[in-house]
């Protein structure tokens, strides 16, 4: 099964995400099939923070992956910035 959900990358207190989509038995950061967008934390400015391909989001969605909780929250968010 495909999931679409967050890879974590950058140092320690320091983290840096990557929305993916991938295999639900391949490890957090292990080999995805497609990286959909990204999301870093840290960033003071909301429309820099978050980036995400909605196209390519609803494309797996079409052909039965599943979004994580997190994911979705964060789709919720980038609706509002636009």
């Amino acid at each position: 099964m495909v999931k679409i959900r967050l890879s974590r990358h950058g140092s320690n207190k320091k983290p840096f995400y990557r929305i993916i989509a991938t295999d639900s038995r391949s490890a957090r950061n292990g080999k995805f099939i497609e990286k959909i967008g990204f999301f870093n934390p840290l960033l003071k400015n909301k429309e820099t923070s978050l980036n995400i391909n909605l196209e390519k989001v609803k494309y797996w969605v079409k052909v039965g992956a599943q979004i994580s909780e997190r994911v979705k929250q964060l789709i919720k968010k980038i609706n509002k910035i636009k």
